[in-house]
């Protein structure tokens, strides 16, 4: 996929059109989705409780739309005394902070299903560049100085996926390279922005994800 950077001013008249197709897609599709799964989400707050005390949803503050700030919904997966709000202890293979039913629900990408919630509330898209918390670190260094370019993603609302989680850009950033692909592969998504590009990016997160547990 073509990627320019900067980003450059979006031409395609069709563009305002498309975002109001997103935006009534997000919405039909978060609150469809949150009646559907309400089974799975007792299910899931139940096994969270049985295995650690605390809280079932862990809240976190993460960066949207244009920098703006908003508090973002996850299944909480960690022991409540090891959970990190700020996000800068980044998760790592084997990750001795993770439960096991926490494991599971990363390994499926099912912690991450509260966050239709931030869709419905204007937070965040179904498909988009995913939410940093502030200040964001990959090897010792913030995002913001390891890429130049890096307030370029924040012109679309965050996803609850996206184009680089689609490519398997996903999991431990400690890595320069890997946290620059992940940034080339969000302005990537913003440049080439469709209704249809959603739909694709929705069905590789379905294969790879909730069927075949490649998340972390």
């Amino acid at each position: 996929m073509r990627c320019d950077i900067p980003v450059p001013h979006v031409e395609n008249p069709t563009y305002g059109f498309q975002l109001l197709v997103k935006r009534v897609f997000d919405l039909f599709a978060s609150v469809l989705g949150l009646a559907l799964l309400t089974p799975l989400f007792l299910l899931v707050a139940v096994a969270i409780r049985l295995e650690s005390r605390g809280p079932v949803f862990f809240k976190q503050p993460r960066e949207g739309l244009d920098g703006g700030s908003f508090t973002a919904f996850k299944f909480r997966s960690m022991r409540i005394h090891e959970c990190d709000e700020t996000g800068i202890n980044h998760t790592r293979s084997g990750d001795p902070r993770i439960t096991k039913v926490g494991r599971f629900l990363r390994s499926t990408s099912i912690d991450e299903l509260p966050q239709l919630i931030n869709v419905i509330r204007g937070d965040m898209s179904i498909v988009g560049p995913r939410p940093h918390v502030p200040n964001m670190m990959s090897s010792n260094q913030t995002y913001r100085n390891l890429v130049s370019y890096y307030d370029y993603r924040l012109a679309m609302r965050p996803g609850i996926t996206g184009w680089a989680q689609a490519n398997g850009y996903r999991g431990d950033a400690s890595d320069p390279a890997l946290a620059r692909a992940r940034v080339d592969h969000d302005l990537a998504y913003i440049q080439n922005f469709s209704v249809l590009l959603d739909l694709r990016i929705i069905a590789k997160t379905v294969v790879q994800e909730f069927l075949r547990g490649t998340g972390s």
